[in-house]
C-alpha cells in the first residue's frame, strides 16, 4: 500500500525498526521475544486506532486488562506479587515499543509500575504488598502518583500538602496536580508532610471522604492519557497506609529515576516511528522527476535522525546494564531521560518537514508524537533541571538555590 494512500484509523503502519550499529546483538533472545509479543500486541490493539483515540481525547481504559496480561505493569518487580520478574533491558524494550505507538499509553503503563507499583514493593510492607501489587499487575486496579502541587513543581520540597496524626487515623489535606490515571485511579501513592515537615508516602483508595479527582480537560498533549487532580479535602487516611519503609524527599526521588529510566527507553520508540515514517515517505513520494530521497537535504534529515536514534539507543542501553547490577545513578538517568526525550522531539520535527503538509494529518503519527513529546520533555523532570542535575554531579556545586 501506497504510504501516502494509508488512512491511520483501523491500519496498522508498517514499521522495521533502525538498528545501524546493530544494537540487537546485546540482547538476548528473551529480550527479542519479548519486545516482538509487545510490538504484535500493539500493532493489533492499539494502533490502528491511536490516532482516533487521540483526535477523540479517548483514554482507552478497556486495554488495561489486557496490558496486564502482557506483563506491561511492573515488569521488573519480582513474581512472588504477580509481576514478571524480567531484568532493567527487557523493562526498557516494552517502554520503547509502547511509545513506538504512542506517549500516553506509555505513561499509563510507567506510572502503574514506576511510580505506584514499585514505591509499594520498595517502600510498602508486605501486608500492603499482598494487598495492591498482584491487582495493580493484572491492572484489575489503576493507580496514579501524587507529587506536582499547583505551586511546586520543580521543587516538590516545597510541597503544602500535609498530614496529621489524629490517633486512629491521618488526616490530610492539601492538592496535586498534573497527574496522570488522576481521574480513573483506584487508589493513589500520595507524599505529603507531617507535623514536623517529614515528607511520608501514603496509599489513598478510591471512595475516601474528601478525596477527588477532577479531570484536566483541553491539552494539546497527550491526548490518548487522562490527566487530572488529587485533592484532599480532610481525608481519613488509616495508618496501615502510610508507607513505612521511607521518609523525605528520597522516597519520591527514586520513584522518579525509574520512571525516567521507562520514559528514556520510551523516548526512542516515538523517534524510530517518526523516522521510519518519513524515511519510506521520502522514498515514495516523487517530486522533480525522483524520490525526494535522492535529495542532499532529505538525505541530511533522514541521516541526522538516523544517527541520534543510534546515539539514543546506545545510551539506553548502557544504563540498562547499569541498572541491572545496581550501578545506575540518578544523575545518569537523568542525562539519558532528558538527551532522549529532546532528540526525539528534534527528530518528530525534522520528520514533520519531509512529510511536508501531509506531516499535520492523522493519517501519519508523526505530529501527534510531536506533540506528546512536548509533554514528555517536561514531565519526570523539566529539560533545564536534567541538566542541572548534570551539572550539578559534574561540579558538586547545586545551582537549584
Amino acid at each position: 500500500m501506497n504510504i501516502q494512500k494509508e488512512k491511520h484509523a483501523g491500519v496498522a503502519h508498517p514499521f522495521e525498526a533502525p538498528d545501524y550499529y546493530l544494537v540487537d546483538d546485546f540482547f538476548s533472545e528473551e529480550h527479542k521475544l519479548i519486545r516482538q509479543s509487545v510490538r504484535d500486541w500493539l500493532n493489533e490493539h492499539v494502533a490502528p486506532y491511536i490516532n482516533e483515540w487521540a483526535q477523540n481525547n479517548h483514554c482507552p481504559l478497556h486495554l488495561t486488562r489486557e496490558m496486564g496480561k502482557m506483563g506491561l505493569f511492573g515488569p521488573a518487580l519480582p513474581e512472588e506479587y504477580g509481576c514478571p520478574g524480567l531484568d532493567q533491558i527487557a523493562y526498557g524494550l516494552m517502554m520503547q515499543e509502547i511509545e513506538r505507538v504512542d506517549s500516553g499509553i506509555r505513561s499509563m503503563a510507567s506510572v502503574q509500575g514506576s511510580l505506584v507499583m514499585f514505591p509499594i514493593y520498595e517502600f510498602g510492607s508486605e501486608a500492603q504488598r499482598q494487598k495492591y501489587l498482584p491487582r495493580l499487575a493484572t491492572g484489575e486496579i489503576m493507580g496514579c502518583f501524587g507529587l506536582t502541587e499547583p505551586d511546586h513543581g520543580s521543587n516538590p520540597g516545597g510541597m503544602t500538602s500535609h498530614f496529621e496524626d489524629k490517633g486512629d487515623y491521618l488526616l490530610l489535606n492539601g492538592a496535586k496536580t498534573w497527574i496522570s490515571n488522576a481521574p480513573f485511579a483506584d487508589i493513589a501513592v500520595v507524599w505529603a508532610k507531617n507535623e514536623a515537615g517529614r515528607i511520608h508516602g501514603l496509599i489513598l483508595e478510591r471512595g475516601m471522604e474528601g478525596f477527588s479527582t477532577p479531570e484536566i480537560h483541553n491539552k494539546w498533549s497527550l491526548r490518548a492519557s487522562a490527566t487530572g487532580e488529587l485533592v484532599f479535602d480532610n481525608v481519613k487516611v488509616p495508618k496501615e497506609n502510610l508507607l513505612p519503609g521511607v521518609s523525605g524527599l528520597k522516597g519520591p526521588l527514586k520513584c522518579l529515576d525509574t520512571a525516567r529510566y521507562s520514559i528514556a527507553w520510551g523516548a526512542i520508540g516515538a523517534a524510530m516511528d517518526c523516522y521510519y515514517t518519513a524515511l519510506r515517505y521520502a522514498k515514495e513520494r516523487h517530486q522533480f522527476g525522483k524520490p525526494i530521497a535522492g535529495f542532499q537535504l532529505q538525505q541530511k534529515k533522514l541521516a541526522e535522525m538516523v544517527t541520534e536514534i543510534t546515539k539514543m539507543q546506545l545510551l539506553a542501553l548502557r544504563l540498562g546494564q547499569l541498572k541491572n547490577e545496581g550501578r545506575a545513578t540518578s544523575a545518569q538517568i537523568s542525562m539519558a531521560k532528558r538527551n532522549n526525550v529532546e532528540h526525539a522531539l528534534k527528530i518528530a520535527r525534522e520528520a514533520r518537514q519531509v512529510l511536508g503538509g501531509m506531516g499535520i494529518t492523522g493519517d501519519f503519527p508523526i505530529m501527534r508524537h510531536s506533540m506528546n513529546l512536548e509533554s514528555v520533555i517536561t514531565y519526570e523532570g523539566t529539560h533545564d533541571i536534567h541538566l542541572l542535575i548534570t551539572g550539578m554531579d559534574i561540579t558538586g556545586i547545586n545551582a537549584f538555590r
